[in-house]
């Protein structure tokens, strides 16, 4: 059996193709299907260590954005979505896989157009409370609808589409909470805050908290991953600003992998995050009270409605990006941290809302279609 993968060149593409492809490695290995082979058909190769690990092969493929205003770049991108197409239906012919799994993103088109010319059945998730432009059009030619938010429903045929979640990666959704406080050097009987702006890490939350940093570790443990390319720059200032201060309750990462953001979900009480929906539903699976900052230039918006369709359940406060001001910021921190009964209303409306088994479900509903 043969399965393909496709999706755009971001972690919100690329983590629950991950998931999903751990999920089909177990089911397989305990139903015994023994002739499975899985593809991943991108433009880039980002998280291709992470497939090669998975004994996913990598075929690439060009192919470029959709823009709706007018740039000098759409004219060279049409023709790369051209030479995607081909590319894609060459390498199509030859792997001929027996099921396709879109997770959306222009990184993903090649490969649903190839697959809709030679008939394969095609399942495709959307993760957005509102879809991205590729799914909204992938959805005609796709067998089955995976969507994480009910808001998404409308925009695809009912008879295909169900609601499902997120494929979640399994290894990010259990710890222990000793070993992770060990692991941040986490000493003190301290609420526990983390600050998280998605893998790129979000300037506008890193000098909020900058702003805030020696009242937020006069009562806090701060664990904040600042993004990579900011994570020295983070650190310098924050080594001026607490001085005098608690410096030995603030911790700072650049970049955490998979062990690092599972003890990180471990450990917080408290999270302020983007609006990414991996981020969303990561935190729901762990049951975390949030406060979500929409990043303001999001495709679509699409962020602001994944944070006011979470929101509007109870699991996360929002705060706009335009208002979070340091001191605003510290409000509405004290605010939750202070209220332990409105935190843990907030983690039972978040658990509620998540679907840890979403990977399984996608997994085991691809296999079925590449066995049929």
């Amino acid at each position: 059996m043969r399965i393909l993968f496709a999706g755009g060149g971001t972690g919100g593409h690329f983590f629950p193709i991950l998931a999903v492809v751990r999920e089909i490695k177990r089911i397989a290995e305990e139903e015994r299907i023994l002739d499975l082979e899985c593809y991943f058909m991108g433009p880039d190769d980002f998280g291709m260590p992470l497939l090669k690990d998975e004994d996913v092969v990598p075929v690439r493929v060009l192919t470029g954005k959709w823009r709706r205003y007018g740039s000098m770049e759409n004219a060279r991108d049409i023709v790369r979505i051209a030479v995607g197409f081909l590319q894609a239906l060459w390498h199509m012919f030859f792997i001929m896989p027996d099921a396709v799994f879109s997770k959306g993103g222009y990184g993903a088109l090649p490969a649903v157009l190839a697959a809709a010319v030679f008939r394969i059945p095609l399942i495709i998730h959307e993760s957005d409370a509102v879809p991205g432009r590729v799914n909204r059009f992938s959805g005609r030619f796709a067998s089955r609808i995976g969507i994480a938010f009910p808001s998404a429903a409308k925009y695809f045929p009912k008879e295909k589409t169900a609601l499902v979640g997120i494929p979640l990666r399994a290894r990010i959704l259990y710890g222990n909470r000793e070993e992770a406080r060990e692991a941040f050097d986490l000493y003190s009987a301290l609420p526990v805050v983390g600050i998280i702006g998605a893998s790129q890490g979000a300037e506008p939350l890193n000098n909020a908290v900058l702003g805030i940093l020696k009242e937020l570790t006069t009562e806090y443990e701060i664990v904040h991953q600042t993004g990579e390319k900011n994570f020295a720059d983070v650190q310098a200032e924050a080594s001026v600003v607490l001085e005098f201060g608690h410096k030995e309750r603030y911790h700072a990462v650049g970049f955490m992998d998979e062990t690092g953001i599972r003890d990180f979900y471990t450990v917080c009480d408290l999270i302020v995050s983007r609006a990414g929906a991996s981020s969303i539903l990561e935190i729901a699976a762990r049951g975390k009270p949030s406060i979500l900052v929409p990043l303001s230039h999001a495709a679509q918006n699409h962020q602001w409605e994944n944070a006011f369709a979470y929101a509007t359940e109870g699991g996360a406060m929002i705060l706009e990006e335009g208002n979070v001001t340091p001191h605003v910021l510290l409000a509405e921190i004290k605010k939750l941290i202070d209220d332990p009964d409105k935190r843990a209303t907030m983690s039972k409306v978040a658990m509620a809302f998540a679907r840890p088994d979403s990977a399984a479900v996608v997994a085991q509903e691809l296999l079925k279609m590449g066995l049929h």
